[in-house]
């Protein structure tokens, strides 16, 4: 074989590797997204409910409650 068809052969076969890899790269870029979208939804969901534990915590009927439940403790005791 000649130079000019070695290249051509190797020009053709690197063109197959890239056309591979890139079907193989548009795959996994879809399972990331597809990932990530799950990830942000329940860091969501998780953000939600962290609010709602602060309200909780920080209402002020939270805090009398507990005191009460302190003394009955101490009364029963």
């Amino acid at each position: 074989m000649n130079m000019t068809a070695v290249a051509i052969v190797a020009i053709i076969c690197w063109a197959i590797v890239e056309l591979t890899n890139s079907g193989k790269s548009k795959k996994k870029s879809k399972i990331e997204s597809k990932e990530t979208d799950a990830l942000r939804e329940e860091v969501a969901e998780l953000k939600d409910r962290v609010a709602t534990l602060e309200r909780i915590v920080t209402d002020e009927k939270y805090s009398l409650n507990k005191e009460f439940e302190n003394l009955k403790k101490d009364d029963a005791a």
